[in-house]
């Protein structure tokens, strides 16, 4: 069951200090037009109370965020010595920690980078011996197609030399058979 605060006159400063009492409890939002305890709704309805009660909330809810945000410069700059001396050790932690993380990442950031050099290294040197063998490979595919080449075309030589000197020899024998060459071709 949900209660609605009265409305109430603030002239007060007590009762003005009163709702800082409530900062650590949760005050629920009510609805206007829906107000806890009236089951029925009526074109008339005047929820003075409802709004009051919401705008309470609100500036509960204000006072805290306020009281929240400048409590955290109250201790370095209005506290004790000791209080003073516990935030400036605070803060030389994070930063002493900050510095390590930094440290860490740019460890781990050095280490990725000298990995990935390591495989380019090692793609390129695949990469050379690859190209290395290819030209190896091309290089005596050249050399056994110019040898056979050679001995093919030193074939075709000895061949042709083989040839002419049996022609020679023919030409020689029919020359002996019959001395007078009558068409000239033979030597």
């Amino acid at each position: 069951c949900l209660l609605v605060t009265p409305v109430k006159n603030n002239n007060n400063k007590q009762q003005q200090n009163a709702p800082i009492n409530l900062l650590l409890q949760n005050i629920p939002r009510l609805n206007p037009l829906h107000p806890p305890l009236v089951h029925k709704r009526i074109v008339s309805l005047e929820t003075p109370a409802v709004h009051h009660h919401n705008h309470q909330r609100s500036l509960t809810m204000q006072r805290r965020e306020h009281h929240r945000y400048h409590q955290v410069w109250r201790k370095p700059f209005y506290g004790t010595s000791s209080e003073r001396e516990e935030y400036r050790k605070e803060m030389r932690e994070q930063l002493m920690r900050q510095m390590e993380e930094k440290g860490v990442a740019l460890k781990l950031q050095l280490a990725s980078k000298a990995e990935d050099a390591e495989h380019l290294r090692e793609v390129d040197r695949l990469a050379l011996s690859g190209e290395r063998e290819r030209r190896i490979q091309h290089s005596k595919a050249m050399t056994a197609y110019r040898d056979e080449n050679k001995r093919l075309m030193e074939q075709s030589w000895r061949d042709r030399a083989l040839t002419r000197s049996q022609e020679s020899l023919k030409e020689r024998e029919l020359l002996c058979l019959n001395p007078i060459n009558w068409t000239g071709t033979l030597k």
